[in-house]
């Protein structure tokens, strides 16, 4: 049995903490939030038994006996420091996405982990989605062909943060399947950006939080993928695709009966026109399950075993930053090309 502590139980954390009292191999023994009124909701709303330590305070994990885990889901801001004194502590981790805003800070705390020999997983919940698995496997199958381009739309009508852009906010869940379906990681990075609701003193709109951005992302093939991201659209999306030569791999999360389908069909050549030939839709079978329930238990196994998973490791996680932060670099720079080579 795993004793596990939860670390936030905001909009995502309880959803954290709905899972790992589900756990048959955890056992929830401490929560922390600085919000007592959450710390009395969550009491309520799970009958959570009288041993359950309930605090405000981090430093208070340290008088719970046989705790072995935590579960981080505070604000990105404060990860680098949480999760750097829960390893040194001998706590095993699992950390809301990003893992840090800082790509030096995300590389500390992986090496930290290996020291100390102990778990440091990253909730990217997407790459345990049925569909996302699924994905991986007509792509690198080789179905599609040869890969041509990729791209994904992402928008909605708010959340509007005020702590990071539409970017930090929208893309590290596209990045992340793009890269998971294609087994790579970009080269180089592109970004533009629209600032409409914050913009800075003295209308600075180039220095706000972005609304809108746009993110061209290269890989060692030289295949691309094109990313919308905006939380300013009614026209809520939630698609992305790999278009290939002999058809298309669509993950439509907002399609309730076919979030992933296969689009079968090609050219033919006959003189100087190209005919389209072998046209088919396959709705693909996916498995069932919740992809945070998925994240959990493979925490848990990771814990048990010490073995760290290869889909959503400390250095996964690591990677992702490294790309977001040099799409914020593009970003500043009016759309200029940023290697990560």
């Amino acid at each position: 049995m795993t004793k596990i502590a939860v670390i936030g139980v905001g909009r995502w954390g309880v959803h954290l903490l709905r899972n790992f009292l589900a756990h048959p191999q955890a056992e929830v023994v401490a929560i922390v939030d600085p919000h007592p009124e959450r710390l009395a909701v969550v009491k309520q709303q799970f009958n959570l038994a009288e041993n359950v330590l309930l605090t405000t305070q981090w430093s208070d994990l340290q008088k719970v006996p046989g705790l072995t885990a935590v579960a981080i889901a505070t604000p990105a801001t404060t990860h680098y420091a949480l999760i750097k004194d829960a390893l040194t502590q001998g706590y095993h981790v699992l950390a809301e996405k990003p893992l840090t805003l800082d790509p030096t800070e995300c590389l500390e705390l992986c090496q930290l982990a290996e020291q100390q020999r102990l778990i440091l997983m990253v909730d990217h919940t997407y790459l345990f989605h049925p569909a996302v698995e699924e994905g991986q496997t007509v792509v690198q199958s080789g179905k599609l062909g040869e890969l041509r381009y990729g791209y994904a739309t992402r928008t909605h009508l708010g959340p509007v943060r005020q702590d990071v852009d539409a970017l930090w906010d929208l893309a590290i869940h596209d990045i992340a399947i793009f890269n998971n379906w294609l087994g790579k990681v970009p080269v180089s990075v592109q970004a533009t950006g629209t600032v409409w609701l914050q913009s800075t003193v003295n209308n600075q709109q180039s220095t706000g939080l972005a609304d809108l951005v746009w993110v061209t992302l290269t890989y060692p093939d030289g295949f691309k993928a094109y990313i919308h991201l905006c939380w300013l659209n009614n026209d809520k999306q939630r698609r992305l695709a790999v278009v290939g030569s002999l058809g298309t791999l669509i993950f439509d999360e907002m399609s309730p009966s076919s979030q992933l389908t296969l689009l079968h069909g090609e050219f033919e050549r006959q003189g100087n026109l190209f005919l389209p030939v072998n046209q088919s839709r396959e709705v693909l079978e996916l498995k069932t399950g919740e992809p945070l329930q998925r994240v959990c238990d493979r925490f848990i196994t990771s814990v048990f075993q010490n073995t760290p998973t290869s889909i959503s490791s400390g250095w996964v996680g690591t990677e992702l930053v490294k790309i977001l932060s040099a799409l914020t670099t593009s970003l500043q720079q009016g759309g200029q090309s940023v290697s990560l080579q």
